[in-house]
């Protein structure tokens, strides 16, 4: 017991002879050795062998990775776990380290440490990740993904629509892009436009049924060929006359305006709900639109004309019934349009009222372009025009 009390002497006995520069120089040597040893440290939690040392985290999403494209592909590039969840940025890195310590708590103490368990999390850790790119304006992602060096050649119409919207605002990936490398969580009555996506990707249709579309869909003018001829709106109601290999033939009943070239087909007579948008070469080309009576609008004094348009689009995405997507875009309305004042009922304006004040809130609220061409299309199809109960 006495040499450790000399020893603590020692080690406390005020220094005679060292100078200025001696204990400057060991400071600066044992600085160099603790940030050394702490960034060895930390780059040893970004590999995903660490990732994956959990069970948990191996037997879930590291098997859930391992059916998408980010883990195998034409290119040969692979993501790994720390690519898409650890960002380059300092400060970004060690918030996204302070966060996984609950995913190791969670495993510690047996919260997620059987499939079920991880199930009941899975939207809580989900919506947590989700929030993070948001954060980060999805730059993890973007470390791969440049917009500035998109091949926009390569990419289908519809894609080049929504990328180049993307680009031009430099939108967080995640925006449109979840469940790409693990599966989405169950929401429930609201569910994401990719969860209703996935459910129409199962519909076969049937020549002679009506169906609803399940998102917005390119349009072709036959049945073979990548000839662009335009768009179907999300949630727009059509009848399958004819399937040919992976498409399908269907009619579109609506009205136009008699202006142009008449390509922009709408819901109903008077009322600005988009259902299709033609080309101008498609809508000119011979037996694509059927006219069947024209109709004066008193309010705008437009010449109105009632339509059926026969078009070539994919088979899948399209629902039998559009109750899921109306219950989605009920309560995404509710939920988003609520966070700064209290939303007025879709009833308390009409069809064409509606797309200006909804409009005016977009720039308060963060939605894909889907949603927010569902959305719309909700408040519109349950408004006062078409509510005759007088709920407002």
């Amino acid at each position: 017991m006495k040499w450790l009390i000399n020893l603590w002497r020692t080690l406390n006995r005020p220094a005679r002879y060292l100078t200025l520069g001696t204990i400057s120089i060991s400071a600066f040597i044992m600085g160099v050795v603790f940030w050394g040893g702490f960034n060895t440290a930390l780059e040893a939690t970004n590999t995903e062998q660490f990732c994956i040392s959990c069970h948990t985290m191996k037997d879930t999403p590291y098997k859930e990775l391992q059916e998408t494209v980010h883990w195998s592909n034409r290119s040969g590039v692979r993501a790994t776990c720390p690519d898409c969840h650890v960002p380059h940025n300092w400060t970004q890195k060690m918030g996204v380290k302070v966060a996984a310590a609950k995913d190791i708590y969670g495993e510690i103490f047996g919260v997620i440490d059987t499939p079920e368990k991880y199930e009941k999390k899975r939207l809580e850790m989900a919506s947590r990740v989700w929030k993070q790119f948001d954060k980060t304006n999805s730059q993890t992602c973007k470390n791969c993904h440049d917009y500035k060096s998109m091949n926009w050649d390569k990419m289908s119409p519809l894609a080049v629509k929504q990328m180049k919207q993307a680009a031009e605002k430099d939108q967080s990936c995640i925006d449109c892009h979840k469940g790409i490398a693990h599966h989405l969580p169950d929401m429930g009555t609201s569910r994401a436009p990719e969860l209703i996506a996935q459910v129409g990707h199962g519909v076969t249709p049937v020549d002679g049924q009506e169906y609803y579309s399940a998102l917005t869909k390119e349009l072709f003018e036959g049945p073979t060929g990548d000839k662009d001829a335009g768009l179907l709106n999300i949630a727009t109601e059509v009848k399958v006359l004819e399937t040919q290999g992976d498409r399908v033939k269907i009619s579109i009943e609506g009205w136009r305006k008699r202006i142009g070239a008449g390509r922009v087909i709408y819901k109903d007579f008077g009322v600005n709900i988009l259902t299709a948008q033609l080309t101008k070469e498609a809508a000119k080309h011979e037996g694509t639109i059927r006219v069947f009576e024209d109709k004066q609008d008193p309010m705008t004094g437009l010449t109105w004309q009632r339509v059926e348009v026969d078009i070539w689009t994919n088979k899948n995405y399209l629902l039998q019934d559009p109750d899921m997507l109306w219950s989605y875009a009920k309560d995404t309305y509710n939920t988003a349009c609520s966070v700064c004042h209290t939303q007025p009922a879709p009833a308390h304006f009409d069809a064409n009222t509606w797309p200006g004040m909804f409009q005016g809130m977009l720039a308060f609220v963060n939605m894909d372009q889907d949603t927010t061409a569902l959305v719309q299309k909700y408040l519109q199809e349950h408004s006062s025009t078409f509510d005759k109960s007088g709920h407002h």
